[in-house]
């Protein structure tokens, strides 16, 4: 058994991780940088930013670290977390009507390894209205989610119509692979 250390200030992956029943710590270094080439293909984004945050860290022989990073991509474009309500209502406005996909790349690091992967799901929301939208975005503020917005929340609950992959992906971690992953590295 390794203790396990959870790099994320996201309150989704921490309640996602909980959900397994596992005990962990979280530990965040600031200033670890989420760019990325240029000309790297968008559904390799998230996993070269995580694979970034793990490199960050010093892992100690007792413990796995966890590092993800999770994107909306609609049009081989890759939509980040919104500055402000005007970009988040321009993405959800991208995003209406529309199927895309949300990609979570994860890191699994001990001392002597690394375990990478990523999960993708596809999501179609139905068409919203720039009211609904508009109540979303100031209601909810959704500025430190992917895509400016939470399938957890009230967004989620009246405009997707459909979700072909993990749920808990698109929250920010595909909690059924990582309890699988960690199973097999000896972590529990």
């Amino acid at each position: 058994m390794k203790r396990i250390i959870l790099a994320s200030n996201s309150p989704r992956r921490q309640e996602l991780l909980r959900g397994l029943d596992l005990n962990f710590t979280v530990e965040v270094h600031k200033g670890i940088k989420e760019s990325f080439p240029t000309d790297l293909p968008a559904d390799e984004v998230p996993l070269f930013i995580a694979r970034e945050k793990a490199a960050d860290y010093q892992v100690p022989d007792d413990a796995v670290l966890i590092t993800a990073d999770t994107v909306v991509i609609i049009d081989n474009e890759v939509l980040g977390k919104p500055k402000d309500e005007a970009e988040a209502c321009r993405m959800l406005g991208r995003l209406s009507g529309r199927t895309h996909h949300v990609v979570t790349g994860v890191c699994l690091t001990t001392s002597d390894r690394q375990v990478a992967f990523s999960s993708k799901t596809n999501v179609t929301f139905r068409e919203l209205s720039p009211a609904e939208i508009q109540y979303y975005v100031k209601t909810y503020k959704p500025f430190d989610k992917a895509g400016a917005y939470g399938i957890q929340e009230w967004i989620g609950h009246i405009g997707v119509i459909s979700i072909n992959g993990s749920f808990f992906n698109v929250m920010g971690l595909p909690v059924a692979r990582v309890y699988e992953e960690l199973k097999k590295i000896g972590a529990i």
